[in-house]
């Protein structure tokens, strides 16, 4: 064999192990976004997860019996035909056991609790039941869990675009002077405040983007909104995280990993809507789809 040939021949096997460990990234990364996407449904299925969740009642000012009784102010399933009674009165939550009965707050069974303003989420708990009290902008309101709530057992599942690498990007995060409050509506009107500490430019399919994320932990999260919103994925917002930014500003941004907020699936949920910074016209075709099973709305 001429010493061409032998060059010939080596370039070709590296050409061929080149592409073959470009292949083998490639699979490996889509392996991992499906993993997680195993992940994102398992969990949403949960005991604790938002597919439990299964009423929302706004307090108003003074007393608001419940129960399964239709007689009761808030009526819910599953637990006792008068439950107790919540009390609202000058920003502050209580729950009052009914007449020689007893509650279970946190583990402990008591006739009375203060459940707003608190340090930790006090919780009352009455058999697959739980009900605590929840912000919604600065109203109060209380939310419940039932592990066997209808939304959960109809459940169907997930869908997906195809895993596409091209829309895994880096983007480039800028700090603003100082951190900004960043204020958005959710979707009952009330609004929801966060705080931003800069913005991230990036290129998708060739387009130059700016998007404002909010602070969240370790974690730079998104709630966007783009071209396919109210067509191929939910109408009012996705969320994203992103890693926070390294010493150089850089973090990768992958819309592959997109996904729907709870009141995707649950009308009893509350979801902030997108800043108008990020409310994109590209389409994002990456990450999850729109759900059509019970309870989406």
């Amino acid at each position: 064999m001429s010493m061409n040939i032998r060059r010939l021949a080596a370039s070709a096997l590296v050409a061929s192990v080149g592409v073959t460990a470009l292949g083998g990234a490639a699979n490996d990364y889509e392996a991992e976004i499906e993993v997680w996407r195993t992940e994102r449904e398992a969990s949403l299925k949960a005991d604790d997860s938002w597919l439990t969740v299964s009423a929302l009642f706004f307090l108003r000012e003074g007393q608001t019996s419940f129960g399964s009784s239709q007689r009761r102010d808030f009526v819910v399933p599953h637990i006792p035909a008068e439950a107790g009674v919540f009390e609202l009165r000058d920003g502050r939550v209580t729950v009052r056991a009914p007449a020689n009965g007893r509650l279970t707050v946190d583990g402990e069974a008591v006739e009375t609790a203060q459940l707003y303003p608190a340090e930790t989420r006090p919780t009352v708990t009455l058999g697959t039941v739980s009900l605590w009290v929840h912000l919604s902008g600065e109203r109060l309101a209380i939310r419940v869990r039932d592990t066997d709530a209808d939304i959960r057992k109809n459940f169907t599942s997930l869908d997906w675009f195809p895993v596409d690498e091209a829309y895994r990007v880096r983007g480039t995060f800028t700090p603003h002077a100082e951190p900004v409050t960043v204020k958005t509506l959710n979707i009952l009107g009330d609004i929801e405040t966060y705080t931003s500490t800069g913005y991230v430019t990036l290129t998708v399919a060739g387009q130059e983007l700016r998007m404002l994320p909010v602070n969240s932990g370790q974690q730079l999260w998104f709630i966007m909104r783009d071209g396919t919103s109210g067509d191929d994925t939910y109408s009012a917002a996705r969320f994203l995280y992103a890693d926070a930014p390294d010493a150089d500003g850089s973090t990768t941004v992958d819309f592959n990993r997109a996904y729907n907020p709870p009141c995707a699936f649950n009308p009893h949920t509350t979801c902030p809507l997108p800043p108008p910074d990020n409310r994109l016209e590209i389409r994002i075709e990456a990450g999850e789809k729109a759900y059509r099973g019970p309870g989406a709305h």
